[in-house]
């Protein structure tokens, strides 16, 4: 039996070029905390989160100092046996936020060692239901200074020459008649056949404006709206839901089954958003996903699309993984050392062992702050 014999963590933070907005913030810089994970088989396994713009060490705390003296000496391959300590350990700590991101990391790192192990790319070890590619929308339209319609349309008519047929762009920023022009410049620029979801980054608080602003984007038939509340107000979610035909898509910030769950019950949202890196790793991932599935209900994972694309490949219920085509937001990118290929608007699945990527030690070294 293999045992774990190095737990690792670093803390990540790699600026932006430009400073890049959503509907009520601005980002300078992300925190990515990465975890390795050796045993004594000769394999090791890396894992990684986002922790926002500041204060990233709360997880690499929460790695060396919560989980890895659980993990020394432990089998690698019983990950779930593992996750119900990890997560029983981190019940007065947190069962959000934080303390569950740095669980996720380990979690994500468990898989790719034992993928590796076997000599496995980690989508064909979780199962396989896509085969060699997997679908995939481009995520952008970002609001920058200067960039304008003009800008937009430069933009999703660019990812529509790499071939997808799906494009995303951030909303809620603006004033609702800017946003119905800027709405109108998406759709002109795309046609109307091409999927257009709008991501609303929790830019409202109240129902009234959530209406105000979805009636201004219906006519331009959006593919659905995501994140309108606060990821807690999930019975103002469930109201939208009821008042507009775009479907409501949300849970990139929900943890655990539990609250996906919840989502469900109340009607909250038709597509759910999990991300593997948040709610607890590619163990309760897969929870999720087959838990939606009984439902009925589509899920697209949020972000980290060299990581979820192979979620996505092994989940029958998953529509499209969250393509981010260069490094200006999703500077992730910048710390491996093999890029997702895309080929005709979809992602190409590995064959490397499991994640299909390694950290560059130079990128490493050259953003770690602790």
């Amino acid at each position: 039996m293999p045992a774990i014999t190095t737990v690792r963590s670093r803390l990540l933070r790699i600026p932006l070029d430009n400073p890049t907005s959503f509907s009520n913030r601005t980002v300078y810089h992300r925190d990515h905390p990465i975890v390795e994970i050796e045993a004594d088989d000769g394999h090791t396994g890396i894992g990684f989160c986002y922790a926002g713009n500041s204060n990233g060490q709360l997880v690499t705390s929460a790695i060396d100092e919560l989980f890895a003296p659980l993990l020394i000496g432990q089998d690698p391959f019983r990950v779930e046996g593992l996750w119900a300590e990890m997560y029983q350990e981190a019940l007065l700590h947190g069962r959000a936020g934080a303390t569950i991101r740095a669980l996720s990391a380990i979690d994500i790192a468990l898989w790719d060692h034992n993928a590796r192990a076997a000599n496995l790319p980690l989508w064909r070890m979780l199962g396989g239901y896509y085969a060699d590619t997997v679908p995939a929308y481009a995520s952008g339209g970002y609001y920058l200074e200067g960039k304008g319609y003009e800008g937009l349309q430069a933009e999703l008519t660019g990812y529509l020459d790499m071939g997808f047929d799906a494009v995303k762009i951030k909303v809620g920023r603006l004033s609702v008649r800017e946003e119905a022009d800027r709405m109108q410049a998406a759709r002109e620029a795309v046609g109307p056949d091409v999927h257009l979801m709008l991501d609303a980054n929790n830019a409202w608080s109240n129902l009234e404006d959530a209406l105000r602003y979805m009636q201004a984007y219906e006519p331009w038939q959006p593919y659905w709206i995501e994140e309108p509340f606060s990821p807690d107000a999930i019975n103002l979610h469930a109201k939208l839901a009821q008042r507009t035909g775009v479907p409501v898509a949300t849970g990139e910030i929900e943890v655990g089954r539990w609250r996906f769950k919840d989502l469900l019950d109340q009607d909250a949202a038709m597509i759910l958003q999990p991300d593997a890196a948040v709610l607890g790793g590619i163990t309760e991932f897969r929870r999720i996903a087959a838990t939606a599935a009984s439902y009925g209900v589509s899920i697209c994972p949020h972000w980290f699309h060299d990581l979820h694309r192979h979620l996505v490949a092994a989940s029958p219920n998953a529509t499209f993984v969250e393509f981010f085509p260069d490094d200006q937001v999703h500077n992730f990118r910048n710390l491996i050392d093999r890029q997702t290929e895309v080929r005709d608007g979809r992602l190409v699945l590995p064959e490397e062992p499991g994640l299909g990527f390694n950290f560059l030690e130079e990128a490493v070294e050259k953003y770690t702050v602790a």
